[in-house]
Formats: structure tokens, sequence, C-alpha cells
């Protein structure tokens, strides 16, 4: 092989590895931030270091939502219940020009944005889980859902 093939594939071989990188950076979301198509978690994102207050916003369908919330518990590594709030849906921009006001339109199928803010002491362990949760009114096992996202305390 000749020096200049070979720097050539070398050149390319970096490039490749560069584009790789850019396009995983910049890909969807995933499992990892959510449920396919119910939840999507904007912050904190998972493994980040978090401390209270801690402030949660996403948006979820709104089958995942009763009475225009839904329960987010914050766990220690053994399970220990932290802190549990309610996340609210929040108005999209445009609810005021359509005259629908108030919460978010969480009545629909569509995505409806949400907040949180859990506020806790600094737990002995240092990671633990951010849980999100179908709210369930019937009780009922098989509309339960729930997605658990891992988190590192400060």
């Amino acid at each position: 092989m000749n020096k200049s093939l070979g720097i050539t594939l070398g050149i390319a071989l970096v490039l490749g590895i560069v584009a790789g990188g850019l396009f995983w950076m910049n890909k969807k979301p995933t499992a990892s931030s959510g449920i396919p198509d119910m939840l999507v978690v904007d912050a904190p994102k998972a493994g980040s270091v978090v401390a209270s207050p801690l402030s949660v916003k996403g948006s979820a369908r709104g089958t995942f939502y009763f009475e225009a919330s839904f329960p987010i518990e914050l766990q220690d590594a053994n399970r220990q219940e932290i802190a549990v709030v309610p996340a609210q849906a929040q108005a999209h921009p445009n609810f005021a020009e359509q005259n629908l006001g108030g919460q978010g339109e969480w009545m629909t199928e569509n995505f409806v944005p949400f907040i949180a803010t859990l506020t806790f002491e600094k737990p002995t362990t240092p990671t633990g889980f951010l849980v999100f949760k179908k709210d369930n009114p019937s009780g009922l096992p098989e509309h339960d859902q729930k997605f658990e996202m891992p988190v590192m305390f400060e």
C-alpha cells in the first residue's frame, strides 16, 4: 500500500467516526428518556446529578394523567421513598389563542407538557431513581405503567 492511500484511508476512518458521533448525539429520545410514544423526560436526564429542589420537566400522553396529574416519586438506591409529588399538566402556549385556559388540556391522546418540583433531604445513598407512574385511579394492575430513571445525588 502506498503512503497516500494509507493517509486517505486514515482520514476516511476519522471522518466516519466523527460523523457517527454526531449522529449519536442528535438522535431522538429513546426508552432511556421515557416510555416510547407515552412519556418523554426532558429534565433531568438519566444519570444526572440532582439536588433539592429538583425540577422535573417533560411531556406525557393525556392518557398517562388523571385529573391533570400523575405521581413522580424519588427513591434512594434501597428503593426507599424520599419524596413524591404530582406532576401537573401545563398549558401549551397556543391554549390562550384557543380560549382553553387553565391547566393543560390533559383529556387528549396527544402529548401534554408537565412540570414538578421535588424537595427532599440529601439521601444516604449516592444514587437513586425517579419513578414516573401512570395515574391509575381504577387500581387495576393491567392499567399500571411506570418508568424508572437512574439519578445520582449531589
